[in-house]
């Protein structure tokens, strides 16, 4: 009779931990959307403890449940992700109850008296979400994962507005300038962790990065005001990480602009869809401005939350 096993993953299951994702994507948005190298990145990132951090569930040697914690805050707010096969729902619960436990102590490490847990999950998951409810989970949070297609004759290079220009980012300096614009932009976005240079160039995977996909906007009157941030390899669709432009900046069409070079170079390196991650209740106008660029729900994310004491 199968029995199922927990364990510590090791960067050695990345290709058994991407397989059991791409069936939570096949069964939630109807394709597997999930990358190995994407994968790889978070069991090797530096500061993830996986013999503590990190949970895999296996029954007759099949990867059916997977969970990893991590700590973006150095306080009280602690991330965990969680896949889990529709089968084996007991496992998926015991896995939470874990999760809660490492969570609490990460954060007692931390000085925190408290663990503020965040758990992503597609708004129609496999995972029970009755087993988080009787927890005290809730959502606090909805996120559309939006898409379109790209066509290089309707999705030209546009040209910027007078006074102002966008490049590539080339050099060091360049990378250092949007880590900063990231960290100002955003500043006042819902779950918005501060992150130094360093940990924001693991967190972005720097290493597999194409930095001819990151561009930053300037502006005759402000300097440097704004980027995005977009990745070429995923299978699925050319994917826009992050778009965001100084409170100041705002209401100008910049990220219109940085919006539209993105579809043009996708376009032009053949990609014939792009995506992006928004927050429905983002302040800034963002879904808005996404809908005017042709963008439309390709699926739903919620954040679920919990507090441990």
């Amino acid at each position: 009779m199968p029995t199922s096993t927990i364990r510590p993953a090791t960067p050695a299951d990345a290709t058994a931990v991407t397989a059991l994702m791409n069936q939570v994507d096949e069964l939630e948005i109807g394709r597997p959307e999930t990358d190995l190298h994407t994968v790889l990145a978070d069991l090797e990132h530096p500061d993830t403890d996986l013999e503590r951090d990190s949970w895999l569930v296996t029954d007759d040697g099949q990867v059916v449940v997977f969970g990893l914690l991590w700590d973006p805050s150095g306080g009280e707010r602690i991330d965990v992700d969680l896949y889990a096969l529709p089968s084996h729902q007991a496992e998926a619960a015991r896995t939470v109850a874990a999760m809660e436990a490492r969570a609490l102590e990460k954060a007692r490490a931390n000085g925190a008296a408290r663990a503020v847990v965040h758990l992503h999950l597609n708004a129609a998951p496999t995972l029970d979400t009755g087993l988080l409810t009787e927890r005290g989970w809730r959502v606090v949070r909805r996120y559309h994962v939006l898409h379109r297609p790209l066509d290089p004759t309707r999705d030209p290079l546009p040209e910027p507005p007078a006074g102002v220009r966008v490049r590539a980012c080339a050099t060091e300096e360049d990378r250092v300038r949007v880590h900063a614009l990231y960290q100002e932009s955003f500043a006042g976005h819902f779950d918005f962790q501060p992150r130094s240079y360093a940990t924001w160039l693991h967190d972005v995977d720097a290493r597999g990065m194409d930095w001819n996909l990151v561009w930053i906007v300037t502006a005759d009157d402000l300097g440097d005001c704004g980027f995005l941030m977009a990745r070429g390899d995923r299978e699925a669709m050319g994917w826009i990480r992050s778009l965001g432009v100084l409170p100041a900046a705002r209401g100008r069409g910049l990220a219109g602009c940085l919006l539209r070079h993105a579809f043009g170079v996708f376009a032009a390196r053949g990609r014939d869809t792009v995506g992006l991650g928004v927050d429905t209740r983002n302040a800034t106008g963002a879904p808005r401005l996404y809908e005017r660029h042709g963008l439309t729900l390709h699926y739903a994310v919620d954040t679920w939350e919990t507090t441990v004491r």
